[in-house]
């Protein structure tokens, strides 16, 4: 018995050391493998540093070559408005049809105005031939205040010499003769005065004599607003570019100041970049841009920016005599505000390749910043690629 206790104790004195030179194998191992440096360690690491890199990137370009694809093409747009109602007569264009400055593009039925312009012609010899005789009727006025007069100044002297001879001889002229003188007087005292105002009404009727007279000032710009009518039954091209918005043929009744057809003009062309109010800090005319197209994968084309705009709607309408209303935003982060920039178009093979609505990427570089603007290339670089796929 004595000899089994100390075989046990001996075997348990070996699993102590046996335990103990474990643990110390464990720790030993614990220190070398803390010692290293997994992989994981380090990739978290290069994220990390790599996410800050790009946020810091982020912030500086976003202000010195900011960047947007919420660009498009835009071209003066001109909708073909007749000034004259009527039947088309001639159509000489059709839908995208390439027209230049002056080109006639259609004709309105000009019969009824051919006949407005011969009515108007009339009207203004009537009226020359009116005042020719408001001429005569006038002389004709004036002779008779001519004659009035004569017979007044004749029973005037007849009168007063019957006064005489009656203070001489009070008996020597009857009471009918007296009656007579004095009646012939008076008639022609009433004769004087009706000539007279006859005259008068007929030099109003006249008026100014010549091309300064109403009536025939109105009869002239009666004429001229024919003839400017008439020749508004041709319309014309306003400027080059092609035909949009073209459904009609002949035959069909125009109306006056509803547009025909949409002229898409090719002599200003330019992109509006809308931009946040912080990418236009320090932007401002004048500085270089780089910009791609839709309908151009693969190519960069330079331009410059035109101009910057200085105000843009807010959506809430001024209440004037009320109080203003004030919207709010629900979400957490605000939308930003976008200002529209315009791009004027440097390269011709551009010009060439726009369509008014197409859509665009722009990168500004707002200063001589090698490393941001190199890094702006290469984002536009990029996206002119991926244009292949969306």
């Amino acid at each position: 018995m004595a000899e089994l206790q100390k075989t046990n104790d001996s075997q348990e004195e070996k699993n102590i050391e046996s335990r103990e030179t474990n643990v110390d194998t464990e720790e030993v191992k614990e220190k070398k493998s803390s010692g290293r440096k997994g992989p994981v360690t380090w990739i978290t690491r290069f994220v990390f540093l790599l996410v800050i890199a790009i946020f810091v990137w982020y912030l500086y370009a976003d202000r010195y070559t900011p960047y947007t694809d919420q660009a498009r093409v835009t071209e003066l747009v001109i909708p073909i408005v007749p000034r004259v109602s009527g039947y088309l007569t001639e159509v000489n264009v059709k839908l995208h049809s390439v027209v230049s400055w002056n080109q006639l593009l259609f004709e309105i039925d000009k019969r009824p105005y051919e006949l407005a312009v011969q009515k108007a012609e009339a009207n203004v010899e009537n009226v020359a031939q009116q005042m020719g005789a408001q001429g005569a009727s006038v002389k004709s006025a004036a002779s008779s205040v001519g004659v009035a007069r004569a017979q007044l100044d004749r029973a005037q002297r007849n009168y007063d010499r019957t006064q005489r001879i009656i203070k001489k001889n009070p008996g020597a002229v009857s009471q009918a003769d007296l009656d007579r003188v004095e009646t012939s007087l008076n008639q022609a005292i009433e004769k004087l005065s009706s000539a007279e105002a006859n005259l008068e009404k007929t030099k109003k009727q006249l008026g100014i004599v010549g091309p300064e007279n109403p009536q025939l000032k109105l009869a002239v710009s009666e004429l001229e607003q024919a003839q400017l009518d008439l020749s508004f039954t041709n319309l014309y091209a306003p400027g080059s570019g092609y035909i949009e918005s073209f459904n009609i043929d002949l035959g069909y009744y125009c109306q006056a100041g509803q547009p025909l057809a949409t002229l898409v003009t090719k002599h200003d062309i330019w992109i509006q970049a809308d931009y946040r109010e912080n990418n236009i800090t320090n932007m401002k005319p004048g500085n270089k841009v780089d910009f791609i197209l839709d309908v151009a994968p693969g190519m960069i084309f330079s331009g410059t920016v035109r101009s910057i705009g200085y105000g843009v709607s807010s959506g809430n309408p001024v209440n004037r005599g009320g109080l203003p209303e004030i919207s709010s935003s629900g979400s957490w982060l605000r939308d930003p505000q976008r200002f529209p920039v315009s791009i004027t178009l440097n390269d011709e093979d551009a010009r060439k390749l726009c369509r008014a609505g197409g859509q665009a990427d722009v990168v500004v570089y707002t200063g001589d910043r090698t490393f941001l603007n190199t890094i702006g290339r290469f984002q536009i670089w990029v996206n002119s690629w991926l244009s292949y796929v969306r």
